[in-house]
């Protein structure tokens, strides 16, 4: 009887196993860490009312559509949140990307469907029947499975009671487990860090009320977060970190003999610190308070022992040495204040739309910059052609989730009202010479490796000032060497360097600009020029252009020259500045846009015609634009969509502004070719313009000025390199060369140039030989051409050296009898361009004839040489 019931027993229970077998479909893998793709309408319907409004931008989409498509992907945030897990999961689905439908650790049982829970509560039932525990998704196999099938994951980092679970009561360690998968499969493994943000508010050293009770932002409590997502959704986005090749990481040499223990801690600590400088390239380093800082600097221990030293040495009371410091302190320092960042925010939006017709900005470049910065601090060096640089660049980063940065400005900006407001945004002021102020320079400098090591971003203007000329100033190195300095000493572990162009189609100071380079004085900044500026709203001044180069990290830098700048000498250091000065420079160079406005400009100008028609006009132009395309240029949109229609834009707008004058047809002659002249008063606006883009040119306008010097319709490279670098050397005050190509680089691919826009043709024997053609000796002398102001100006400078001795004028007497010579041999038509008679090309020439030996009129070998050049130069560029 026993023996039958024991039968009927087993039959039963193998019925009931069949049933649930049957029930759940063959397996047993049902877990409450899944969430299913679809999850049922209901749900989506809140998720959307609850997600819409938060941020995911198309870059981020971008990266994460750029993993591999055999890769594992799984899905990483710093704290443990069914928040953020739910947000993935469901804006994943609308965008297409790779669903996280296994979350490691996470309990989903209530958005599972009724259908799914039953199987989970059966196979649970069963396997704790069996084997009397509950299933567990590491041990089974079944989170290895889901992944290899094509499954993305989501875990986070830090969770209550983390630790304990893993080293203490010995719970699977998600990261690890990731390990273990990657080393049992070929395909990789991609960890990918995203972080939710529900501000950008960096911490604070001593948190707020608001943060003590309802958590932070990087940290929200529920009601917090909710009050955010109900009040202001479009204040909370997302950004995607780097991807994480989880499979390159355990193939590097190092971590191969590895416990599977020390490579999980690693791992870890790796990704908390990615996602640690993500958040702070976004937020910002610690927001400590000015007292706070102040109280840092001025007690450390470099300045506190220079001070000694100074007060010793000039046997001053100490205490006044520490007053002067602390005022010194007060006239520099910013006062970052975040709500009125938010104000700037508004307000230069508002004057974006009233002035200008939008900008545009290179996001690629953009982007790098983003990632770099979670490197170390970001030293932004913009050109400077205009007051709004520095807010419109402010404004680009503000508004692409990056702080605003810390901008050295002149202390002639420091006036009220707009100095504390500047200082308010970011803005520290300096002195424009440091000069008998020693213990001035070493507050300064200490203030600048503070932020530095606080992980402030610094912008400064590596020009020293604004362009009067529209073409980059010669590098000022004096800021660039505290910068470098401050890194020697320990500021940071890596300098990230970010050259941006900004440019303008027309810059508001244009007036101001010329009024300077005609021997007007600079007027002071003041209020009245604040209250001046509402004309300004009156008028539109086109685009602005916002071009990031590829950042330059100091750290890798250093690294490849295998030279520590610990053990450089002051004279390495020295030459390492000036090198990275020249480097930003070209950097800069190599992503100016090109505008129509420069392009007709420089047109107009070089033009050989005294009166020009449009057709004329535009084949010059043609032959510029063909030029710009052949050497890969950077061009404005407008360009690039419909430059005819560009460049008649630009021309009506010259002659609507009085630069060109149309003279009306004679009869019987169509309308169609009507004859323009320039106004020959505003020839040094144009030449403003020109300038902008110049810089494309000038290796053609040497190389072409080479050619036409043989005065001979064939010619070997060979011989055009000795005229190239006397031109270079020439004009080594107004144009920064690249530093890291030749001379003959340059003139070689200028003649590739040259010669597929048919201006040369290679000799059909001779190698190395070409042949000027018909058509390609009007297009050298529009090259050339782009030299002839400068050569005039530099005429009149060497004038006026051949007329004085040394020692008879001081600097400033010698420069009003240039200005008056100038006059007089432009009135006598002995220089032909009005834009010649420009005080600061005057400046550069002087420099360069007194640094090669000329100082007055006994240097007449000297001066007969050169004169001799620049006749010869300009009869071979003609009228």
């Amino acid at each position: 009887m026993w023996k039958r019931f024991r039968t009927r027993l087993g039959r039963l229970r193998a019925r009931i196993g069949r049933w649930i077998e049957a029930a759940l479909g063959g397996t047993h893998h049902y877990y409450s860490c899944y969430l299913p793709p679809a999850i049922g309408r209901t749900a989506d319907f809140i998720f959307r009312l609850f997600y819409a409004g938060i941020t995911l931008r198309d870059e981020e989409r971008n990266t994460l559509r750029s993993l591999p498509d055999d890769a594992v992907v799984v899905y990483v945030a710093k704290y443990k949140s069914l928040f953020e897990y739910l947000f993935y999961h469901y804006r994943y689905k609308e965008d297409g990307l790779r669903i996280p439908v296994v979350g490691f650790d996470y309990n989903t049982l209530l958005l599972q469907p009724v259908s799914r829970i039953s199987r989970m509560l059966l196979a649970h039932i069963d396997h704790l029947y069996h084997h009397l525990s509950l299933p567990d998704p590491y041990e089974s196999g079944y989170l290895r499975e889901e992944l290899v099938s094509g499954h993305a994951g989501f875990l986070s980092l830090v969770e209550k009671k983390g630790f304990r679970r893993r080293f203490v009561e010995s719970y699977t360690d998600p990261v690890r487990y990731l390990i273990e998968t990657q080393q049992r499969i070929e395909r990789p493994i991609y960890i990918v860090p995203q972080l939710m943000f529900f501000g950008r508010t960096p911490h604070r050293s001593v948190p707020s009320i608001i943060d003590i009770l309802f958590g932070t932002e990087e940290r929200p409590g529920a009601v917090r977060r909710f009050v955010t997502l109900v009040r202001n959704p479009g204040k909370i986005f997302v950004e995607i970190s780097d991807p994480f090749d989880l499979k390159a990481f355990l193939e590097k040499p190092e971590n191969q003999h590895q416990s599977v223990e020390n490579l999980a801690l690693a791992l870890r600590r790796r990704l908390l610190v990615q996602l640690n400088r993500h958040r702070q390239s976004i937020t910002g380093p610690l927001l400590k308070s000015r007292e706070e800082l102040k109280e840092n600097i001025l007690t450390g221990k470099r300045l506190r022992e220079f001070m000694e030293h100074y007060a010793e040495s000039r046997e001053i009371p100490r205490y006044k040495v520490h007053k002067e410091a602390d005022g010194y302190l007060d006239e520099i320092a910013a006062r970052y204040n975040l709500p009125m960042i938010g104000i700037f925010s508004a307000t230069v939006k508002w004057l974006i739309n009233a002035m200008f017709e939008g900008y545009t900005v290179n996001m690629e470049g953009l982007n790098q910059v983003k990632r770099m910065s979670q490197r170390g601090p970001v030293v932004l060096i913009p050109c400077h052609k205009s007051h709004i640089d520095y807010l419109i660049l402010s404004f680009v980063l503000y508004h692409n989730n990056m702080p605003c940065p810390h901008i050295a400005a002149g202390k002639n900006l420091s006036f009220w009202p707009l100095g504390p407001l500047f200082r308010s945004g970011g803005a520290f002021f300096i002195r424009r010479t440091f000069r008998g102020a020693v213990l001035y320079a070493k507050v300064f400098s200490e203030y600048v490796y503070k932020l530095l090591e606080e992980g402030f971003n610094i912008e400064f203007f590596i020009e020293g000032g604004r362009s009067r000329t529209g073409k980059l100033i010669q590098p000022k190195f004096g800021l660039l060497s505290i910068l470098i300095n401050a890194f020697r000493e320990g500021a940071g572990k890596d300098l990230i360097f970010a050259p941006v162009y900004i440019g303008y189609d027309r810059v508001l100071e244009e007036s101001a600009y010329l009024h300077e380079l005609e021997g007007g004085q600079k007027k002071p900044e003041n209020l009245w020029q604040v209250i001046r500026a509402r004309k300004f709203l009156k008028k539109r001044y086109g685009k602005i252009y916002i071009q990031f180069h590829e950042p330059f990290s100091l750290k890798d830098y250093l690294d490849a020259q295998g030279t520590p700048i610990e053990e450089m000498t002051s004279k390495e250091q020295n030459g390492l500045v000036r090198y990275l000065g020249y480097r930003f420079i070209n950097a800069i160079d190599h992503v100016t846009v090109i505008t129509p406005h420069a392009i007709v400009a420089g047109a107009i100008l070089n033009c050989a015609k005294q009166r020009f028609t449009y057709d004329h006009l535009m084949a010059d132009v043609e032959t510029y634009v063909n030029h710009l395309f052949l050497l890969e240029a950077k061009l404005a949109d407008t360009l690039l969509i419909d430059y005819s229609h560009a460049i008649a834009y630009v021309f009506e707008t010259y002659t609507h502004r009085k630069f060109l004058e149309r003279i009306p047809p004679q009869k019987g002659v169509e309308k169609s070719q009507d004859l323009y002249r320039i106004n020959e008063a505003r020839r040094p606006v144009l030449d403003y313009y020109k300038n902008n883009g110049i810089v494309y040119f000038i290796p053609a306008a040497f190389t072409a000025m080479a050619i036409l010097e043989k005065d001979a319709f064939q010619f070997s490279t060979e011989e055009l390199f000795d005229s190239y670098t006397f031109l270079r050397g020439f004009f080594n005050n107004e144009f920064a060369y690249d530093v890291d190509q030749s001379s003959e680089f340059f003139i070689r691919r200028t003649i590739k140039i040259f010669m597929a826009d048919a201006i040369l043709m290679p000799h059909p024997e001779l190698r190395d030989t070409y042949n000027l053609t018909s058509a390609g000796y009007r297009k050298l002398k529009l090259f050339a051409s782009f030299l002839k102001t400068y050569f005039e100006s530099y005429w009149i400078v060497l004038n006026v050296f051949m007329r004085y001795p040394k020692n008879f004028l001081d600097s400033k007497n010698r420069t009003k009898k240039i200005t008056s010579m100038g006059n007089r041999m432009y009135k006598r038509r002995e220089v032909e361009r009005v834009e010649s008679l420009s005080l600061l090309n005057y400046k550069n020439a002087v420099d360069y004839y007194t640094s090669h030996g000329i100082r007055g009129s006994e240097d007449s070998e000297a001066i007969d040489r050169y004169a001799k050049a620049i006749r010869r130069y300009l009869n071979r560029i003609g009228p």
